[in-house]
């Protein structure tokens, strides 16, 4: 049999693999921790604002998320992954981390600059062989993605009234829709024990593809206000993005780097 490109170079180590479930409640964790802390500064001027309201609408937002996010992994290097190792399409779902810079245009629309990160590690072995000592063949897909984007959202319903020239109260509750571009940066990386199909030696590698592309999202979501400058904000978001495979994985198509993500956290205002 020819040797695959998928089993070139050689490195060392095979990482453990993380639980899905943990991580993400770490970052959750996490995201209270922060928001806390950039809450403390503006509490007293929160107490000297009113009771429930601002002096004047606010101009900027700044939200901190954690959560689930499930790629769609239907590229050629996603299938060929899942024919040779015990690992599915489904197995890349991950902790996220977003965070979003929102600048109000109007009482409806928001220029929204944000930044996450979405990343999974998967431990697997080759379906079909194992080692001369009768062990598995033990390796770690490491999936990574890292949207940088620029968008409009737009809120559904008014995000507050003006009770005078000066005070400002935040609605409840506020959906909201949004959409956007920019570029992601991604990388693919595996490591630990592979095959060599010509001779069957099992041998120690790294295998890597990276890079930047462009990417496009949709998004939608409820803000929810705690106080009239912490609020609690959910997101569903659908980002689509595909790159050409670099390096050690030239010979695939294009990856497929496009996913649904879930996240919660708090969104501030100033």
């Amino acid at each position: 049999m020819q040797q695959h490109p998928f089993f070139a170079r050689t490195a060392s180590g095979v990482a453990r693999t993380a639980s899905v479930v943990a991580r993400t409640t770490t970052i959750v964790r996490m995201t209270g921790l922060v928001a806390s802390a950039l809450v403390l500064p503006t509490a007293a001027q929160a107490q000297s604002s009113g009771n429930g309201y601002l002096f004047g609408r606010p101009h900027v937002t700044f939200s901190l998320r954690g959560g689930f996010a499930q790629p769609t992994a239907s590229s050629e290097v996603f299938s060929f992954a899942s024919k040779q190792l015990t690992v599915g399409r489904g197995d890349f779902g991950g902790a996220s981390l977003a965070a979003d810079l929102g600048i109000r245009l109007t009482d409806r629309f928001e220029l929204q600059f944000g930044g996450g990160a979405m990343t999974r590690n998967v431990g697997s072995e080759f379906r079909h062989f194992v080692g001369t000592d009768d062990k598995p063949i033990q390796q770690t897909t490491a999936l990574k993605r890292i949207p940088m984007t620029a968008g409009f959202r737009y809120h559904l319903t008014p995000t507050g009234r003006s009770l005078s020239q000066l005070a400002w109260v935040p609605a409840k509750w506020t959906p909201f829709v949004g959409a956007g571009g920019g570029a992601m940066y991604y990388q693919f990386r595996q490591n630990g024990e592979f095959v060599d199909y010509k001779t069957l030696d099992v041998f120690n590698s790294t295998l890597d593809s990276r890079g930047w592309t462009p990417t496009g999202y949709a998004n939608a979501g409820i803000d929810y206000s705690l106080s009239p400058r912490l609020g609690l904000i959910t997101e569903a978001r659908y980002d689509y993005a595909r790159a050409t495979m670099s390096k050690d994985f030239q010979s695939f198509d294009r990856i497929d780097l496009s996913g649904v993500s879930a996240t919660v956290g708090f969104n501030i205002r100033f």
